[in-house]
């Protein structure tokens, strides 16, 4: 927002309120969810998910007996309350009217970030199945060792996906000095560091040239470009002759900014 300005206690003149962009809104959700979900549902984060493992008993069939069906749900509740007290949002899974396979789907769709199977013979091994939501990368670990490998393993998939957040991103990081290259890499749904002047009615300019009256190919959006913000890392310095990304201006530019359209 521009042009926020408010009367100075001492002075009695008007001043222009200082502002940053670093709020954070319910859209920040929206931003998780497009980031890092697949075609299964959603992928969630480990350290914002309401359950970071739920914990699914495998394997009972008809011709299992009570005992080894309570042996093996003792197992899975003991489980989690022992992640639980080492800090990890675990549940189980004993619903009885829904199969393993169902529940593996599920979850999936909720995006829990592990899934624990324990099955007969992995109760006999002292043994138990991780399943990656993030890759579905399968691991057999020992249950001596479950306090520690689950919280282990939320941390390497919160590096995971962070990594691979940011290689998409910087993959879809471009600079452009002239106008041509920005409005194409602007089409490839990139976004785009450029040297701008920082003036509002060139910023006018760019939004509105950058524009276009149909789409470039089905579903692509055609708004035209705006400031995002100013990066701290500069791609470069600024040179004597460098001109401001629109071809009208004739301002000298003052930061390579960054520019994006929105979606």
């Amino acid at each position: 927002m521009f042009e926020i300005a408010f009367d100075d206690p001492e002075t009695k003149l008007k001043k222009f309120a200082y502002q940053n962009s670093w709020g954070l809104s319910t859209r920040t959700i929206g931003a998780m969810v497009m980031v890092h979900s697949d075609d299964q549902g959603l992928v969630l984060p480990p350290r914002v998910a309401m359950v970071q493992a739920i914990i699914i008993p495998c394997g009972i069939t008809v011709t299992t007996s009570e005992v080894e069906k309570k042996a093996l749900l003792d197992v899975c509740q003991t489980c989690a309350k022992e992640l639980v007290d080492a800090g990890v949002r675990a549940e189980t899974d004993l619903r009885d009217n829904y199969s393993p396979g169902w529940k593996f789907n599920d979850w999936e769709l909720k995006g829990v970030p592990i899934r624990i199977e324990i099955g007969p013979r992995d109760l006999k091994e002292n043994q138990y199945v991780a399943v990656r939501r993030d890759n579905g990368v399968k691991s057999t670990l020992k249950y001596l060792t479950l306090k520690e490998d689950i919280p282990k393993l939320l941390n390497e998939i919160h590096n995971s996906m962070f990594q691979k957040a940011k290689s998409e991103l910087d993959s879809h990081i471009t600079v452009a000095e002239d106008w041509k290259t920005f409005c194409t890499d602007l089409d490839k749904k990139n976004i785009i560091m450029s040297p701008f002047c920082g003036a509002i009615p060139c910023e006018e300019r760019i939004k509105k040239d950058s524009s276009k009256d149909e789409p470039s190919d089905s579903g692509a959006p055609a708004m035209g470009a705006k400031s995002l913000c100013i990066p701290f890392k500069q791609p470069k310095d600024i040179h004597t002759n460098a001109k401001c990304i629109h071809p009208s201006c004739t301002e000298k530019p003052i930061k390579y900014t960054l520019f994006g359209r929105s979606y």
